[in-house]
C-alpha cells in the first residue's frame, strides 16, 4: 500500500544558491519529481550574489527524505548546507518539563512552600493519608509506566527507547485534560518486579496508566496492581483501544441502521487489545463474535489454548467454527482487526453482509487496504491519520483519567468504560454523523470534558454504593 508524504518525516534543508539564477524555481519541481511535498520555503539570508533558503518538505520515510535531499542537491547551482529532521528537533531535551505552580519570590513564600511551613502539611497528611489527594499533586497526577516490551509498531525496544513515547503520552495528558503525567520507564520485564515497583511508587500518584507492556504479562500486571492499590490502574493499550472501538462501532452501526446485539462480528487478534475489545463489546451487548489468531478461529477444540485463549473460546464462537479468518469474515456484518497487515483482500470484504463495517486497525499497514475495503463496505476505519475515522486512544484516555481523578476513584470498571464510549460517540451529532465521520476530532473542544463527566458520574455512583 503506497504511503503518502507525512509530517512525521518532515525535514528542513538549508540550501545556498545564486541570487540571480533560476534555481529557486527549480526546487519545487525537483522535490515533486521524487514524490516529495514542499510545505514551506523561507529565505534565511540574502546577498547580491548568493542567497540561503530553508526548504521544508514532507517525505514518506527516511530513505525518501534522503532522496529529496539528493534531488535538491542535484539542481544546478545549489549547495546543500544542512539537513534537519523536524521530528528529532522536537524531541531534543525531551518534550515535557516540571514547573512550580506557586511563586517563590521572597523568604515568606519559600518558608510556606518548603521548610518550616511544609512540616505542618506533612503532619496533617500523616494523620490522614486521604489528605494527600487534597494537599499534594496526587490529586492530579498519573504515572505512565512501561517496560518497553511492546511499543506500538516497534516491539521490544527497551525502557530507554520507550521514553519518547511515554513523554508524548504525558504531553497529551496535559494538553487535553490538564493532567500532570510522569513517564516511568522500568528496566525490568519481570512481572513481580514491575508489580512491586509500581506498588511502592503509587503513593505519589492518583492513577496508574500502564503502557506498552507485552501480552500476556500485561494482563497479570494489571490484575495484580488493581488488587494491591487504592488508585485506578488502566492499561491503555487494552482498554483505551476498546473504548474508542466501542464508540466508533456504536456510531458506525447508527450509520448502517444495525444494532450491536444483532450483528455478527469477526475479529482478528487475540492479544491485549483484541481481548479487551472483545470483553467490552460483550459487556455492551454484543453476542455473536468469532475471534481469530495466527492459527485461525479460536474454539474449544484447539489444543494450544492458554488461559486467555481458553476464556475467549468458552465465551465466543457458539457454533464452534474452526476455519480461518477469511471464512469467519464471510457473512459477517463487522470486521475488527488488531493484528497484522494485509490479511484480507477485496473479495473477502465482498463476502460480508450488506452495509458491512470494517475496522482495520493494524498500524501502519492495516489488515486490508482501506481503498479496497471502501469498494465493498459502508464504513471503514483505520488506525492511521491519513484516512477518515482514525481509531486513536487519545480520543479517550485524557478525559477518562480526568473523570477518575475528579471522582477520586479507587478503581476502573467496565461500566465506566461503556459510559466513556457512549459519551465519546455522542460528541458526534446527528447532523455530523456519516460514513466518514464516526468519531470526533481529537481537537474537538468538548471531547475530554464530555468523557470525563460521564466517567465521573459512574465512579461517584459506585463510591456512593460502597458507602451504603
Amino acid at each position: 500500500m503506497a504511503t503518502l508524504p507525512s509530517v512525521s518525516y518532515s525535514i528542513t534543508v538549508r540550501l545556498e544558491l545564486d541570487a540571480g539564477g533560476s534555481a529557486v524555481g527549480s526546487l519545487t519541481n525537483a522535490v515533486e519529481q521524487v514524490g516529495g511535498m514542499i510545505t514551506a520555503l523561507d529565505v534565511a539570508a540574502a546577498g547580491h550574489e548568493r542567497i540561503r533558503i530553508d526548504v521544508t518538505c514532507a517525505a514518506r520515510d527516511t530513505e525518501h527524505a534522503q532522496a529529496i535531499v539528493d534531488a535538491l542537491g542535484a539542481v544546478e547551482g545549489v549547495v546543500v548546507h544542512k539537513v534537519s529532521d523536524r521530528t528529532f528537533l522536537m524531541h531534543l531535551g525531551g518534550k515535557i518539563e516540571m514547573k512550580s505552580k506557586v511563586p517563590l519570590r521572597n523568604r515568606d513564600e519559600l518558608s510556606m512552600a518548603y521548610t518550616p511551613g511544609v512540616a505542618r502539611v506533612s503532619q496533617a497528611i500523616a494523620a490522614n493519608k486521604d489528605d494527600a489527594r487534597r494537599l499534594t499533586i496526587k490529586r492530579n497526577s498519573v504515572a505512565v509506566v512501561t517496560d518497553g516490551s511492546a511499543v506500538l509498531g516497534l516491539g521490544n525496544i527497551g525502557p530507554e527507547a520507550a521514553m519518547p513515547v511515554m513523554e508524548g503520552k504525558a504531553a497529551l495528558f496535559k494538553r487535553f485534560a490538564d493532567i500532570d503525567a510522569w513517564p516511568i520507564a522500568l528496566d525490568t520485564q519481570d512481572v513481580d518486579e514491575i508489580v512491586r515497583t509500581v506498588q511502592v511508587i503509587a503513593p505519589g500518584f492518583g492513577g496508574i496508566n500502564l503502557e506498552d507492556i507485552s501480552a500476556p504479562r500485561c494482563f497479570e500486571v494489571e490484575a495484580r496492581l488493581r488488587e494491591l492499590l487504592d488508585i485506578p490502574v488502566f492499561h491503555d493499550d487494552q482498554h483505551g483501544t476498546a473504548i474508542v472501538v466501542l464508540a466508533a462501532l456504536r456510531n458506525a452501526l447508527r450509520v448502517v441502521g444495525k444494532k450491536l446485539g444483532e450483528v455478527r462480528i469477526a475479529m482478528s487478534g487475540a492479544g491485549a487489545a483484541g481481548t479487551a475489545i472483545l470483553k467490552l463489546l460483550m459487556h455492551a451487548g454484543a453476542r455473536d463474535i468469532i475471534v481469530s489468531d495466527v492459527r485461525g478461529a479460536v474454539h474449544t477444540g484447539r489444543d494450544d489454548l492458554d488461559p486467555n485463549l481458553r476464556w475467549i473460546a468458552e465465551h465466543t464462537n457458539p457454533e464452534g467454527y474452526s476455519g480461518d479468518l477469511r471464512g469467519s469474515v464471510a457473512g459477517a456484518d463487522v470486521f475488527i482487526g488488531v493484528s497484522a497487515p494485509n490479511l484480507l483482500e477485496g473479495e473477502d470484504i465482498a463476502e460480508m453482509n450488506d452495509d458491512s463495517i470494517i475496522f482495520a486497525l493494524a498500524n501502519p499497514d492495516p489488515e486490508v487496504d482501506p481503498e479496497v475495503a471502501h469498494l465493498h463496505a459502508s464504513v471503514v476505519a483505520t488506525g492511521r491519520s491519513d484516512y477518515p475515522n482514525q481509531i486513536n486512544n487519545v480520543l479517550v484516555f485524557p478525559g477518562f483519567f480526568r473523570g477518575l481523578l475528579d471522582a477520586q476513584s479507587h478503581d476502573v470498571t467496565s461500566d465506566m468504560m461503556v459510559a466513556a464510549a457512549e459519551a465519546l460517540a455522542d460528541v458526534v451529532s446527528e447532523d455530523e454523523l456519516g460514513p466518514n465521520y464516526i468519531v470526533p476530532s481529537v481537537f474537538h473542544a468538548d471531547l475530554s470534558t464530555h468523557v470525563a463527566t460521564a466517567v465521573r458520574e459512574v465512579a461517584q455512583r459506585g463510591l456512593r454504593d460502597q458507602v451504603q
